[in-house]
């Protein structure tokens, strides 16, 4: 059984990470075809493109400037740590024991605009590029319709046949052609009660699919039975709320 997550816009830039098990992103020459592309657009182009202060377009138009295709520097850090959004601080990677990291790199891809697919400890360098972000006017126009074949080709050679548990946002799964993956594609759904029902709350929600890719790398879940054992920051499984291939895992406000 293996997962997908969506990145994380905020970035951790903390050089002091674990890099023992650091590796090479399989897309670079892809990866380099779009930064040279994104180095084509001014701060200010880039500020209204992916709606960005003038800080952060500034910033990211440097990086796009200083981005170059050698990933062996030792001042890169591995995507599982460089990225500190909701769902990673759930997966909470530094208190996971070696047991548990060596699952991770096996079984977790994380999808990227720029890069495609990365696997956790692929050396990275800072970026913003959204998935979604929509480059009318360039060669590549679509990032889900320029990665789906090549991202979706690399996750059968690993699934070969087991389940893919989808933990991205629907803008991240857009560069997979679910349709095409060789195996069951299970789309795990979070709820929390709030006025009397079970919602998706997007900030818990994103916060549950780190603690569930936790769950699968710490308990070793390989089954849809193993799944629904899923129990972490009280979270548990609802057979009433679950349909096929999505099941739903719920909480009350006092678990929290």
């Amino acid at each position: 059984m293996f997962a997908i997550l969506s990145p994380a816009k905020s970035l951790n830039t903390d050089l002091t990470a674990e890099r023992s098990r650091i590796t090479s992103p399989q897309f670079l020459k892809q990866a380099a075809q779009l930064a040279e592309m994104m180095r084509g657009y001014s701060p200010s182009d880039l500020a209204v493109l992916m709606k960005l202060s003038d800080k952060l377009s500034a910033l990211n138009a440097a990086r796009f400037e200083e981005w170059n295709i050698d990933h062996q520097s030792n001042d890169l850090l591995p995507a599982i740590d460089a990225f500190n959004g909701d769902v990673y601080q759930g997966l909470d990677v530094q208190t996971l024991d070696n047991a548990a990291l060596d699952r991770l790199s096996e079984r977790v891809r994380i999808l990227s605009g720029l890069y495609g697919l990365l696997r956790p400890f692929d050396a990275m360098r800072p970026y913003r590029l959204e998935m979604g972000t929509k480059l009318k006017g360039q060669a590549v126009q679509s990032l889900p319709d320029f990665w789906k074949v090549q991202v979706t080709e690399s996750l059968n050679e690993l699934l070969e046949g087991r389940p893919l548990v989808n933990l991205a946002s629907n803008e991240y799964a857009a560069a997979v052609d679910f349709k095409s993956v060789n195996g069951a594609v299970i789309s795990p759904v979070f709820k929390d009660r709030k006025n009397g029902e079970y919602k998706i709350i997007s900030f818990y929600a994103k916060r549950a699919r780190g603690l569930m890719a936790r769950f699968m790398v710490e308990s070793d879940a390989r089954t849809m039975d193993d799944l629904r054992q899923f129990d972490y920051n009280g979270y548990r499984y609802s057979e009433s709320l679950s349909k096929d291939n999505a099941p739903c895992f719920i909480r009350d406000p006092e678990t929290h």
